[in-house]
C-alpha cells in the first residue's frame, strides 16, 4: 500500500481513499489533497492493494471485494495515534462509511464522500444506502446534483437521515464537472469542495477555523 502526505505534518489529518478505477496520484486526488494542504489539512491519499498491483505491473486488476478493502482501510486507520476524519472520491468514499457503519474506532470522528456512488450507473434500483444510517459518527456527502450514480433529482427520493450533511455542486457530475453552459467550471467545483472540505474536517476535529 503506498501513501502519500499532503500538508504539514501536525496539521488536522484526513485520510483520503481514491475511486474504484484511478489511483492516489489521478488529478482530482492531487487538486483536493493539495487544495487541503493548503488550508492546513495534512492528508494521507494511499491506493488499496489491488490499485498499487495495477500501478506496478499495469495489470487491469478489478476492485477487491468490500470486506477485503474495509479490512485494508482500517489497517490503515489503527497504524495512525490521532484523532482524524476519513473519506473518498466515490468507491473510496462507499468504503469509509461501510468502515464506520461496521466498526468502533474512536479516532475516527466523521467521514466525508466526493462523488458517493448511490447505484452503478444505469442501475438505480441497486442502491447503496442502507448503511448509511449505521455510521456512528457525522458524515457529509459532496454531490453534483447530475451525478449518474446518484443526483440531487434521485437522491431527493430515497428517504435518507436527516443527520447526514449535503454540499451540493450545481450541474456536476461523478467528478464534481459542470458543462459550460451552466456557468460554472470544473475549477469553481473544485475549489468550492476544498473549502467545504477543509471546514468539514476542523469543524469534527473540534478545531478553529
Amino acid at each position: 500500500m503506498e501513501i502519500i502526505f499532503d500538508g504539514p505534518a501536525t496539521g488536522p489529518l484526513f485520510i483520503f481513499a481514491h475511486g474504484a478505477g484511478a489511483p492516489l496520484s489521478s488529478d482530482f486526488m492531487q487538486q483536493v489533497s493539495e487544495g487541503l494542504a493548503k488550508q492546513g489539512i495534512r492528508v494521507a491519499r494511499f491506493n488499496f492493494n489491488y490499485m498499487q498491483q495495477r500501478v506496478e505491473t499495469g495489470s487491469r486488476r478489478p476492485p477487491e471485494r468490500a470486506p477485503k478493502l474495509i479490512e485494508q482501510f482500517v489497517q490503515l486507520i489503527n497504524s495512525f495515534e490521532q484523532p482524524m476524519v476519513i473519506g473518498g472520491k466515490s468507491m473510496g468514499g462507499r468504503m469509509a462509511s461501510l468502515v464506520m457503519a461496521e466498526h468502533l474506532l474512536p479516532q475516527v470522528k466523521g467521514v466525508a464522500c466526493l462523488g458517493y456512488p448511490f447505484h452503478p450507473q444505469g442501475k438505480p434500483d441497486k442502491l447503496r444506502i442502507e448503511h448509511l444510517g449505521q455510521v456512528k459518527v457525522p458524515l457529509a456527502i459532496i454531490q453534483g446534483t447530475r451525478d449518474k450514480l446518484g443526483s440531487q433529482e434521485e437522491v431527493a427520493t430515497y428517504g435518507l437521515p436527516n443527520a447526514l450533511q449535503w454540499h451540493w455542486l450545481e450541474d456536476g457530475d461523478h467528478d464534481l464537472k459542470p458543462r459550460v453552459k451552466s456557468g460554472f467550471t470544473h475549477g469553481q467545483h473544485i475549489q468550492s469542495t476544498i473549502d467545504y472540505l477543509a471546514n468539514y474536517i476542523k469543524q469534527s476535529l473540534c478545531l478553529d477555523k
